[in-house]
């Protein structure tokens, strides 16, 4: 039977995963899951492919995935569909919408632009456990913008990735990298083309080791520079990540 592409917006709350990719050791994550919920509901085997990975406890407001199927009626019905998939759904994994795409769109390797936020709570509150990074202490957030800056004058990002990947390459085209502080809370908003696995987690960890005042900007850049990642900070904590938004070539949804 004659199979048509659709790309699936969804959300969820990553803590009790294992982030979003099929794992060997872990049946634990989000594409199983949505797996076995699109594959029961529409009666036919569906593997979702998404637009990235996302480590264990990361969290995502917006991702995309794309998936085949013979049923037709996705598009028309789309409220019905929304509504039954969400019911068979956990209460942390949410769909939004349902898109028809040509079907060479892919939700992965068509997306131009990724975009994540990194939250961190000044204030201990019982009710952002999992939800945030709680720090204790006085950050000098000017510093770690100017520390952020230093990474635009740079496309490769090893000091930053983690280790023993497959990556082919570890370039990438940074958007913006931006720190602000409102009230209780300090968010670090990133942009780029492209992440490399613990990236971002690892940029915030080092970028907190100059709001403290326990690394200069000039060692900032070393680190940058050694294209190592022994050299950098600890990675921040996954409770504070979220992918918030992706971006696609025009033209990519019918």
């Amino acid at each position: 039977m004659l199979q048509k592409r659709f790309f699936i917006q969804l959300s969820y709350n990553g803590t009790a995963y294992s982030g979003w990719q099929i794992q060997k050791n872990s049946p634990n994550t989000v594409q199983q899951v949505v797996n076995e919920m699109l594959s029961r509901l529409l009666n036919e085997p569906i593997t979702v492919t998404g637009c990235g990975r996302t480590d264990t406890g990361v969290h995502a407001r917006e991702y995309f995935a794309h998936f085949d199927t013979s049923r037709e009626d996705l598009i028309e019905n789309e409220g019905h569909w929304i509504l039954k998939f969400n019911h068979a759904l956990p209460k942390d994994i949410a769909i939004q919408r349902i898109i028809k795409v040509d079907e060479k769109a892919n939700a992965r390797y068509n997306a131009v632009k990724r975009t994540y936020e990194y939250i961190i709570t000044k204030r201990k509150n019982p009710f952002e456990i999992d939800k945030a990074y709680f720090l204790y202490g006085k950050l000098d957030v000017e510093m770690m913008n100017k520390a952020a800056a230093l990474l635009f004058a740079h496309s490769d990002f090893s000091a930053f990735a983690k280790s023993n990947t497959q990556n082919k390459t570890n370039i990438c085209t940074l958007y913006k990298a931006e720190w602000v502080e409102r009230e209780d809370v300090i968010v670090f908003t990133i942009s780029a083309n492209r992440f490399l696995r613990d990236m971002v987690r690892a940029i915030v960890g080092t970028t907190l080791e100059v709001g403290r005042g326990r690394m200069s900007l000039e060692r900032f850049q070393e680190i940058i520079n050694s294209k190592t990642r022994s050299e950098a900070g600890l990675s921040a904590p996954a409770c504070g990540l979220y992918l918030i938004k992706i971006e696609y070539k025009e033209g990519s949804f019918l």
